[in-house]
């Protein structure tokens, strides 16, 4: 069986004074780091943790979670973070499901457990499940998606293939830690002994302050939080410093794309779920402008590709081991080593992905299919339109009738008229919304930033108002 070694002791040794981690207006080595995590997996064993056993998290993003997943994997223990958003019986439900030895649910408790002498691995074995991530729950029960070590690390090594590693590169994770995005950037960090900077939750200022003043030169995140990036700084190009931006979490409004390709911001489109350990397909960096859309080619060792009926199929040492108690669920979703991830895709005649949307949320309307993220995309470039989401909703004469819900930005108006109007200019007539629903408040989205296109379609079907 193969084994790793222990990535952030290993960086402890070869590049001790490095910054590992900033987080919380504090920094600390690779030395540091790989001292606190020892710590930290200590105080875990005199608190009951053993090989096997599951520790979930209830935690906001800073050094305690950072740290953890180093800890964790010392004791061979899996690390459950869970979605701090949720509420207390959502919470409930996944601790029942998962069944962990302890949850920690605050820094302070395990600041203050004692330390036992106890023996910790320096190596791990690929198949050893590092941590179980529980999907986004866009629709019904969330499941956990059990990430190997293997996982982790040839998702570590597809990435900086593809992107390639700098020493010092500063890799921005304002994504939460709970999610599989941000917690393979504390991975990745590790691997390439380069420095993660850790910020609690999304903040449009403070991610540019990072990137102005504080020398990231990559960060991950989701179109609407890119948008937000923009729209809170002038129009000009971020610093050289900052060398990729990449956006993942569904398509990419071109409106948005264009935008970035005119102030030269690095924008890099990549595909991934919770199951591939983030990324499965991105875009190189030479190919993001000539390709504008595309969410590349998958990073290699992986494969790809687009079934009969448009759904896209992965394979890979980077596909989880399967869902955590759910056996059934797990050959269902993974047949013959091949992962139906429930998005709707297609391949060009250069071999690059372009990702229509969910199958799930696929409307079909007079025989007609529409893909939401498409409208979502034409709205979303008019000027008044500060976000966009798109529904189907039941029709006697269509099937289905497409729905828009619209949220305008502060001090600009549109009407349904005008958002028709604009959008015939962009889409056939089929796709055009037939009814818009106005609302003053945020879409609802995960924790990721991900559209809850499930929360709109429980809106539209809990109310019998007519459109505006």
């Amino acid at each position: 069986m193969q084994e790793f070694p222990d990535w952030l002791h290993s960086r402890a040794a070869t590049v001790p004074e490095r910054v590992a981690l900033i987080a919380q207006d504090r920094q600390w080595t690779f030395s540091e780091l790989d001292t606190e995590a020892d710590r930290a997996a200590r105080r875990l064993a005199s608190l009951g943790v053993r090989e096997g056993d599951h520790v979930a998290t209830i935690l906001k993003a800073g050094f305690t979670s950072a740290v953890l997943p180093h800890a964790t994997l010392r004791l061979g223990a899996t690390l459950v973070p869970l979605n701090t958003r949720l509420s207390e019986k959502e919470l409930e439900w996944q601790i029942d499901d998962i069944d962990p030895r302890i949850v920690i649910r605050d820094e302070a408790s395990l600041a203050a457990a004692s330390e036992m002498d106890v023996d910790l691995r320096r190596a791990h074995p690929s198949t050893s499940v590092l941590a179980v991530i529980y999907t986004s729950g866009t629709t019904g029960h969330p499941k956990g998606a059990m990430l190997t070590v293997g996982n982790f690390w040839w998702s570590a090594i597809g990435s900086a293939l593809n992107l390639g590693t700098r020493p010092r590169d500063r890799w921005l994770a304002c994504l939460p830690l709970f999610h599989v995005g941000g917690l393979s950037i504390l991975i990745r960090s590790a691997i390439y002994g380069i420095t993660a900077v850790v910020h609690d939750g999304f903040d449009a200022d403070a991610v540019n302050v990072a990137i102005e003043n504080n020398e990231v030169s990559i960060v991950s995140v989701v179109a609407v939080m890119l948008q937000r990036m923009l729209d809170a700084r002038p129009d000009s190009p971020y610093p050289p410093s900052l060398r990729c931006v990449l956006v993942g979490g569904g398509p990419v409004p071109r409106s948005l794309l264009d935008r970035c390709a005119s102030l030269l911001i690095p924008v890099v489109q990549t595909y991934g779920l919770t199951e591939t350990c983030s990324q499965i397909a991105t875009i190189s960096p030479e190919d993001a402008i000539r390709k504008l859309g595309s969410s590349g080619k998958p990073l290699y060792p992986n494969e790809l590709r687009i079934s009969h009926d448009a759904e896209i199929l992965v394979r890979g040492p980077v596909v989880m081991k399967g869902y955590a108690g759910r056996p059934a669920e797990t050959s269902s979703t993974i047949v013959d080593g091949w992962l139906h991830t429930g998005d709707a895709g297609s391949i060009d005649d250069d071999g690059f992905l372009f990702v229509l949307d969910r199958r799930d949320d696929l409307i079909i309307t007079g025989g007609e299919n529409v893909y939401p993220a498409e409208v979502e995309a034409a709205l979303s470039s008019h000027p008044s339109v500060a976000e966009a989401g798109v529904v189907g909703a039941r029709d006697a004469e269509w099937g289905q009738r497409v729905v828009a819900f619209v949220k305008l930005k502060d001090s600009t108006h549109a009407d349904t008229p005008s958002l028709t109007a604009h959008c015939s200019l962009q889409l056939g007539s089929f796709k055009i919304p037939r009814e818009f629903r106005f609302t003053e408040e945020p879409l609802p989205r995960t924790a990721a930033g991900k559209l809850r296109r499930s929360a709109l379609r429980e809106m539209l079907e809990g109310t019998n108002a007519g459109p505006e």
